[in-house]
């Protein structure tokens, strides 16, 4: 499946359009930046991947021996701040509105 799918009257043609539509001036820049940028992509995931080797070699424990996570600290409920705003400790009417009745 597939084959004589390119042949070599394909590739001409090819070469042909892509020099008609972007002109020849364009084209070495064009592949040489798409060069630069497969590189960088290369030592990217080489990087990606040494990172992953490092950090499994420094998770890695001796056979028979169990890693418990740490303990968290004790946590105890802190006292709300009562404020003056509060409507809890307003027991009478409001004095400083000036949205009231102007007597």
């Amino acid at each position: 499946m597939g084959r004589g799918l390119f042949e070599g009257w394909h590739v001409i043609i090819l070469i042909v359009l892509l020099v008609a539509l972007f002109g020849a001036k364009r084209l070495p820049d064009a592949a040489r930046s798409l060069g630069r940028s497969a590189r960088v992509f290369r030592s990217e995931v080489d990087e990606l991947k040494r990172e992953a080797k490092a950090s499994d070699a420094g998770k890695s424990t001796v056979p028979g021996e169990t890693v418990a996570p740490p303990a968290a600290p004790p946590q105890t409920p802190r006292p709300m701040p009562a404020s003056q705003d509060s409507p809890v400790q307003e027991n009478a009417p409001r004095t400083d509105n000036p949205s009231g009745p102007v007597v």
